[in-house]
């Protein structure tokens, strides 16, 4: 099982940036795919973005394309997203994710038996 702990949230005005982190413990070596999904009061968990874990391949929701960035590094064991010209619509719980293939994570959908406590992302208008 791998461990997955969210960190880099807080309250930010319109167009700011945040750079969330994601450190992963346990079974990293399982690792195959790394994403952040998010979730807004009253919604369904959403895609937000993902990565391979051994290479570079990205894949990004319609709504943050552009302005997010999914990145790694390996040492460390920790995934980030960057985040830059936030919108108040982009408030909500972000959660990172892991998975041993690609699977639903990678495909999107908020389906994962790794997941981290969430770090909230709160945006101002």
């Amino acid at each position: 099982q791998v461990h997955l702990v969210e960190s880099g949230g807080g309250l930010v005005q319109a167009g700011g940036s945040l750079r969330l982190s994601c450190a992963a413990s346990g079974r990293t070596d399982n690792v195959f795919v790394m994403g952040w999904f998010r979730q807004a009061p009253g919604k369904e968990r959403e895609f937000v973005a993902a990565m391979l874990w051994g290479g570079v391949s990205t894949r990004y929701a319609d709504s943050v394309k552009g302005r997010f960035t999914i990145s790694r590094d390996s040492a460390e064991n920790t995934a980030y997203l960057q985040m830059n010209s936030l919108k108040p619509e982009d408030t909500a719980m972000y959660y990172c994710a892991a998975e041993r293939n690609l699977g639903p994570v990678w495909s999107g959908v908020a389906n994962s038996d790794s997941w981290g406590q969430g770090t909230q992302v709160t945006v101002s208008s």
